[in-house]
């Protein structure tokens, strides 16, 4: 299928507040807390988007991005490509605009993260993670119609995102370092844009599992690459096969590094959360934590973003007990 994209540009201050506005009916504005770990240890707070209604960020980016459809294409029915909170966030904004919803969804996606997006009303195809990244290239999927809403590669979607930056400037001003996952690169990429429209001095990090690390290659390279030893983790929501090459020209101007942690310093990270601040975070949301005690982002405050709380909790268990 031939389609003609937007060609990528800056996110601007005021659309993020636009979008501000526009999703303030459907997210929660999210705490900020601090991660207590002793005076010798970083100054870490956790931006937790794992509350969401869906208990991940994607909500953010797909409300504002549904709401932003022309009318004649919502009632079409949206569609998207997930490993499953992005599939949540659309279906549930589908649902608040009664149109239908369909993921082409990775098909060893957690049992959880199925679940959600079945009760929120998604129709789902199962696929390997392999055929969805080919179709998040492509655009398109067999079976799959109606207007398509990419979970990452979409300024609207992008833009979403960004109104998480503004709210991390309010409550936590003295801000040094903040930490994202990278997978397809939105989160990040919308994050930053508000922070260094702001703020240009704050260091944003992006983090990626040493088992899919497209991005730090990426940023070594200089362009984007493909990771061609990558391997499937609990780490489901980041660390992708390659880095699209738009996002990466989203990403250059407004990223400043990238971090890349192991699988057992991640589940390290996800056990620390349990036990420190009682918080459930599934692999994705811990990689900025394990990332931030690398030291590597400085003493802070650094914020990590929790991005999703989405795992099964035997898996949880499993994990952490491990």
């Amino acid at each position: 299928m031939s389609t003609t994209l937007e060609a990528v540009r800056p996110i601007e201050l005021s659309e993020i507040r636009e979008a501000c506005e526009r999703i303030a009916g459907t997210i929660v504005r999210t705490p900020l807390i601090r991660l207590e770990l002793g005076p010798d240890q970083p100054d870490i707070r956790l931006k937790l988007e794992n509350l969401q209604p869906i208990n991940a960020y994607k909500l953010r980016g797909a409300a504002n991005a549904v709401a932003m459809l022309p009318q004649s294409e919502r009632k079409r029915g949206v569609w998207t490509i997930s490993a499953g909170n992005a599939g949540q966030g659309v279906a549930y904004a589908a649902r608040q605009a009664g149109v239908p919803c369909t993921v082409v969804v990775i098909e060893a996606a957690p049992k959880s993260k199925l679940e959600r997006m079945r009760a929120l009303g998604a129709n789902l195809i199962p696929v390997p993670y392999g055929a969805a990244w080919k179709a998040l290239e492509e655009r398109s999927f067999p079976g799959a119609t109606g207007t398509f809403v990419h979970p990452f590669d979409d300024h609207n979607f992008i833009t979403g995102h960004a109104t998480m930056g503004l709210e991390i400037l309010e409550d936590a001003p003295d801000t040094k370092a903040v930490i994202a996952s990278i997978g397809g690169g939105g989160l990040i990429t919308g994050v930053a844009s508000a922070i260094k429209a702001l703020k240009p001095e704050i260091k944003v990090l992006g983090v990626e599992p040493e088992t899919a690390a497209p991005a730090a290659l990426s940023f070594e390279k200089g362009s984007p690459q493909v990771f061609d030893n990558w391997k499937a983790s609990f780490v489901d929501g980041a660390g992708g096969q390659s880095m699209f090459p738009r996002m990466w020209e989203r990403m250059k101007p407004v990223v400043d590094g990238y971090i890349v942690v192991s699988l057992d310093n991640t589940k390290k990270a996800m056990q620390l959360m349990a036990e420190r601040t009682r918080i459930i975070s599934e692999g994705a949301g811990a990689l900025p934590v394990a990332a931030a005690l690398t030291g590597k982002a400085g003493k802070g405050p650094i914020v990590a973003i929790v991005s999703g709380g989405n795992i099964d909790l035997n898996k949880f268990c499993e994990l952490i007990a491990s």
